[in-house]
């Protein structure tokens, strides 16, 4: 598993990330908090906070570096 911050601060950002990622086969899912939902769920996404970065776990053993290229427009720079 792999954890990266991301940033979905507009309805556009975030059917496109949605769009992005149901491409894969892999569990992804958002943490805010104390709340984690399916990175796949449209309407679980709009019930989080959306003006902070999110964390996003990504439940994968491979195929990463094609996630991360998937990734690149959401993720929060260190």
């Amino acid at each position: 598993m792999k954890t990266v911050q991301i940033s979905l601060n507009s309805i556009d950002k975030v059917k496109s990330f949605v769009n992005a990622i149901t491409q894969f086969d892999y569990d992804f899912d958002l943490i805010s908090g104390r709340y984690v939902i399916d990175a796949k769920s449209i309407m679980g996404i709009f019930s989080l906070d959306l003006s902070k970065p999110i964390d996003l776990a990504i439940h994968v053993e491979s195929d990463l570096d094609e996630i991360m290229e998937a990734l690149q427009p959401y993720l929060v720079a260190v």
